[in-house]
């Protein structure tokens, strides 16, 4: 599932650098945020169904929801940011990875292609297989920073892609001079 490579503003791109491949994490990684907001909406009716038979602590227990609510929600909406804002970008020169590691806690990584040794892609699992999805590592020249691209759509296909373009960045270009 590649992003809309027009749609894309990088600020640093060199004059001669162009995008070819921008990609985001499949919609698999939002099934966790999913069951937390189920899990959110089961635990809120089980405390009021139970909370309000006890007219007591009634508002109390408002207080607790209220607080409870909002906390959860904010633990969500992070998890749904990081699906959002981890991009994974391909240009002609290099591979850039931004990643939101942490809400306002961003990471960046990039290598250049000549750095890059070895693209590998793997699948695991029956919903791995059956969604076509899971991970993409690319191994540099670096022995610290590995790409390790997880939940990444069309792995083989974008790993293939990748080590094309990486390929094609490696080939000797034959100047034809017409003598």
């Amino acid at each position: 599932m590649s992003s809309n490579i027009q749609d894309l503003k990088i600020k640093n791109l060199q004059p001669w650098e162009e995008v070819k491949i921008v990609l985001q994490r499949h919609w698999f990684a939002l099934i966790w945020t999913f069951w937390y907001l189920f899990f959110l909406a089961l635990s809120v009716l089980i405390m009021i169904y139970f909370g309000s038979s006890i007219p007591l602590i009634w508002p109390i227990i408002n207080i607790v929801l209220v607080v409870y609510i909002s906390v959860f929600l904010l633990f969500i909406y992070i998890n749904w940011m990081r699906y959002e804002l981890d991009l994974y970008i391909v240009t002609t020169k290099r591979i850039i990875w931004l990643e939101e590691v942490s809400f306002l806690n961003r990471h960046l990584s990039e290598c250049a292609l000549e750095r890059v040794q070895e693209v590998n892609a793997k699948t695991t699992g029956f919903f791995s297989n059956m969604l076509n999805f899971w991970e993409v590592t690319i191994h540099t020249a670096s022995e610290t920073s590995d790409f390790n691209m997880v939940y990444m759509p069309d792995a083989f296909e974008n790993a293939r892609s990748i080590s094309n373009l990486i390929a094609e960045y490696k080939t000797p270009k034959v100047i034809d001079t017409g003598l």
